[in-house]
């Protein structure tokens, strides 16, 4: 049986800070349904093209993003969100030092 979270507020722009040359990352919650993980881009830092079998949604908190899904690229600011159909080829390259909360959905 998972762990009941209990309630509390989450201030994510401060739950993570930038490291020069790095993708950091730290996962909220971690649950047979999901999975809510925040990141944190330097500049110029990315996540290489690649699949997933679920779908997700990318929220940037903060910066600017180049989102590419199946060869289509996006550009993400500040407040924006983007849906990652499964099984679909992607990659996120942060333009500027960049925060996202990024929430897969496994059922």
């Amino acid at each position: 049986m998972a762990e009941v979270q209990k309630s509390r507020v989450l201030h994510l722009n401060d739950i993570l800070q930038f490291q020069p040359g790095a993708v950091v990352s730290r996962t909220l919650i971690n649950q047979k349904a999901g999975t809510i993980t925040l990141f944190a881009f330097a500049k110029d830092e990315e996540l290489s093209e690649h699949t997933a079998p679920f779908d997700a949604s990318a929220h940037l908190l903060e910066g600017e993003m180049e989102v590419t899904i199946s060869g289509n690229r996006y550009r993400l600011k500040t407040g924006d969100l983007i849906i990652m159909p499964a099984n679909q080829p992607h990659a996120l390259r942060a333009i500027t030092s960049s925060k996202m909360l990024l929430v897969m959905i496994r059922s």
